[in-house]
């Protein structure tokens, strides 16, 4: 899992690289080269550069656009449904998962605090481990320095995030796509608390004392899970 972060890491290391993830991730539709080309103005091989990297790390998935337009067939770039296995595999080991939750649960308030807290540390770790690659100084990082790691660790795993700076020491955080859904389809409770931990101990890291108050939830029937972070 370390060796499969690094890549992914390094292959978001890049502004411009990282800046085209996030345009094709958010896109309705399918990207071409061509698109990314005069989106960001650079040269077409280097747009293909830096797709074909991003396709690489399982990042984005291509096909050919077998439209039967005439000319030599395009690629066509979109997220790829694989980019959040590469730190949180949901499919080869989601038997796995459910049997260690149900575990964990089958202990009462004990297991479920296990739980939470094993979700703050991966949180924390993952923040901290993301700190020492960036080269980051935390004691006299900008606030608009911090917020960019924070959102390239959550862009890292596929959540489609929002982050929106407001008044009062106050921060809007939106998760548009869940790491955990299919096991939080199951068990709502006791993972959407391990995953605010999570998210708690990567804001932690960077923001010192919080609270991120949760103020809807896509198990609840939401588009996404909406918080509030405000810090002390």
């Amino acid at each position: 899992m370390d060796h499969d972060a690094q890549k992914l890491t390094s292959a978001l290391a890049d502004p411009t690289r990282f800046s085209i993830y996030q345009f094709v991730a958010y896109s309705k539709d399918p990207i071409t080269v061509q698109d990314i080309a005069d989106h960001f103005s650079i040269h077409p091989n280097v747009a293909r550069l830096h797709l074909t990297k991003l396709e690489d790390v399982n990042l984005l998935t291509a096909v050919t656009d077998k439209s039967g337009k005439g000319g030599r067939p395009s690629r066509l770039y979109s997220l790829s449904e694989q980019v959040v296995s590469l730190q949180f595999p949901p499919r080869d080991y989601q038997l796995l998962a459910d049997i260690a939750i149900e575990s964990l649960l089958s202990l009462g308030e004990a297991g479920e605090a296990a739980l939470i807290k094993m979700g703050h540390r991966i949180g924390t770790e993952m923040a901290k481990r993301a700190v020492v690659q960036s080269g980051i100084n935390l004691e006299i990082a900008s606030m608009e320095e911090k917020l960019d790691l924070i959102h390239r660790i959550v862009v890292a795993q596929g959540l489609k995030p929002d982050i929106e700076a407001m008044d009062e020491g106050k921060l809007r955080f939106r998760v548009n796509n869940c790491t955990f859904s299919d096991s939080a389809k199951k068990y709502p409770n006791a993972v959407c608390q391990m995953h605010n931990a999570l998210l708690m101990g990567i804001f932690e890291t960077y923001l010192g004392n919080i609270e991120l108050r949760e103020d809807d939830s896509k198990i609840r029937g939401c588009q996404s899970c909406n918080y509030t972070l405000i810090q002390y």
